[in-house]
């Protein structure tokens, strides 16, 4: 028995850049602790599963230690491998039933679109782990149902930022996103994310971060539509409109690696 597995580089466009998701394509579900096992084994931040379901695909995703609620650049990923291997035609729509609800992907000559669901920051006092582990006091500090959220004065100071992924570690949140305006004319604003508590310790671009991003920065901006660019490492760039209660999420990406898994 064999699971095809891809490798895929998203939000790029070119390959070793942007965020790398594996993407396993599944006949039936199986067992948590077998997808566990297997995200380890990719030790990717994260790795999704698709499998079949009635009206789209049921989607799970795992960072190497734990299962996530949301995240975009693993969708992107599913998505790019869905048309890229036949199994959607690109004039259709990928349906992913989620712990996070349904989200839809289109192909487009721009990128793929995704809708996800918005999930601004609400102010809220920043702990002294997240002070601590940053070593700055921030612009703003506030968080939403997943992540704390801290606006800082600079690009370069999110560019030079050097965390305490310990101190970090210990919050009660799936991690932390930095961000402040941008200092380019490329991109609206530039960001990172830190996620040690579930064994991911920098993002190299982060989808569901930009649900949080793309609210508070066009009230900001004043603006509909944005670009981000995470400053990581690989770096990448997300397409962001707001929509009411969601988000629309624009990116690229490319497969690196096509396989099996052997079982």
């Amino acid at each position: 028995m064999s699971t095809r597995l891809f490798i895929v580089d998203a939000f790029t466009k070119e390959s070793f850049k942007g965020n790398p998701a594996a993407v396993c394509l599944l006949d039936a579900p199986r067992a948590e602790g077998w997808m566990q096992q297997v995200a380890a084994e990719m030790n990717l931040s994260e790795t999704a599963f698709v499998v079949p379901a009635v009206e789209g695909y049921d989607l799970r995703w795992f960072t190497p230690e734990a299962e996530v609620e949301l995240c975009g650049h693993a969708t992107l990923a599913a998505a790019h491998v869905l048309w890229e291997c036949g199994v959607l035609d690109e004039s259709e729509a990928a349906r992913f039933h989620t712990k996070s609800g349904l989200l839809t992907a289109k192909f487009t000559d721009g990128g793929i679109v995704m809708d996800f669901p918005a999930e601004p920051p609400q102010a809220d006092v920043a702990p002294e782990e997240l002070l601590q582990g940053l070593g700055l006091i921030p612009r703003f500090a506030g968080r939403n149902r997943m992540d704390y959220f801290v606006e800082v004065d600079s690009e370069e100071t999110v560019r030079t930022l050097r965390p305490d992924f310990g101190l970090l570690a210990r919050l009660p949140a799936r991690g932390v996103i930095v961000t402040s305006r941008s200092s380019s004319p490329a991109y609206d604003f530039v960001s990172r994310a830190f996620y040690p508590g579930v064994g991911v310790g920098e993002d190299p671009v982060t989808g569901s971060a930009h649900c949080a991003l793309a609210p508070y920065w066009a009230k900001r901006l004043r603006k509909s539509e944005l670009t981000g660019y995470q400053a990581s490492k690989r770096g990448g760039f997300v397409g962001v409109r707001p929509e009411g209660s969601r988000v629309h999420l624009t990116g690229q990406a490319v497969t690196v690696l096509r396989g099996e898994l052997a079982e």
